[in-house]
């Protein structure tokens, strides 16, 4: 029996290890071909190695998301090799530093936004014009809870995740006439290196010392995270058009996806499952005023 992804062909990048080659196996279990794309070829391999034995469709692409060269190529190896892109799942990410803004290593900062903002949009970018001849596809950008509230001393983070709930929003706004979808979601936390380099951070054992702590409880008791399928599964779910109604919107891998599709007309009355700001002045919902482009 053919699964619901069958036809499709998906680009993942992080997809070496932790959620990115999680969702890269569910969307070949599910019957997507699959291009990894990461920086670490031995990673990929061992993924690609993972997907085919068990009989899923996949290539691997090394690569760096923030070059614009990388991404073309892996985009053209994957039309190549598997065809045309209709699902993008972005992401490759890294935490950035931990410090308050005057004292952030500048580089390590701009570094964030350059994987975490420019990646995204490069690959969107790369995989866009494929789309728009198919007449349609889905990206599904990988944000985080980071990016729905302020903190002090995880800028470059909590900026460069606000940036891409943002971006979602706004390529879905592009790509409605075209067919195209587009999703962003938080994982929650899920046990992987990722989740563990803050622990072995200096500057974030000096500046993010609840978080750390926090990170240390999750990490103790497993019933306290995500577990890792469910974020794939939020993907494939994504990816197989179930959410459609609700694209430019922002998931959160704990609640209830199909409760959320159900609800498509009360959340887009509502304005809900978006980046807004509110005043005493402004109504929510379908009645706010437009966001003006000239500021």
């Amino acid at each position: 029996m053919a699964g619901p992804l069958e036809g499709e062909v998906a680009l993942v990048t992080g997809a070496g290890r932790g959620i990115g080659r999680a969702v890269a196996e569910a969307l070949a279990a599910s019957g997507a071909a699959v291009a990894l794309m990461a920086r670490s070829t031995d990673q990929l391999e061992d993924a690609k190695v993972a997907i085919t034995g068990a009989g899923g469709r996949a290539i691997s692409v090394s690569g760096d998301v923030t070059r614009a060269e990388d991404v073309a190529r892996a985009v053209d190896e994957t039309q190549r090799q598997l065809g045309t892109v209709t699902v993008l799942v972005s992401n490759a990410g890294i935490t950035g530093p931990f410090a308050p803004i005057w004292d952030a290593d500048a580089d390590e900062w701009w570094r964030t936004q350059e994987v975490h903002v420019h990646g995204a949009f490069l690959c969107a970018r790369a995989v866009w014009p494929g789309m728009v001849e198919k007449g349609g596809g889905r990206i599904i950008i990988v944000s985080s809870r980071a990016a729905e509230r302020g903190g002090a001393n995880v800028s470059a983070y909590q900026i460069a995740k606000a940036g891409q709930l943002r971006m979602a929003e706004a390529l879905a706004a592009e790509g409605a006439d075209l067919g195209i979808k587009v999703f962003s979601l938080h994982p929650g936390f899920v046990d992987t290196q990722f989740a563990l380099e803050p622990l072995q951070r200096a500057d974030a054992q000096k500046y993010a010392v609840g978080f750390v702590n926090r990170l240390r409880e999750l990490r103790k008791d497993a019933s306290l995270g995500t577990p890792i399928t469910r974020v794939a599964d939020l993907c494939v779910f994504l990816a197989s058009g179930q959410a459609d109604a609700l694209s430019g919107r922002y998931f959160r891998a704990e609640e209830d996806w199909a409760d959320m599709a159900r609800n498509a007309d009360k959340i887009q009355d509502g304005d809900l499952y978006t980046l807004r700001l509110r005043t005493l002045a402004e109504p929510a919902g379908p009645g706010a005023p437009a966001v003006a482009p000239d500021h």
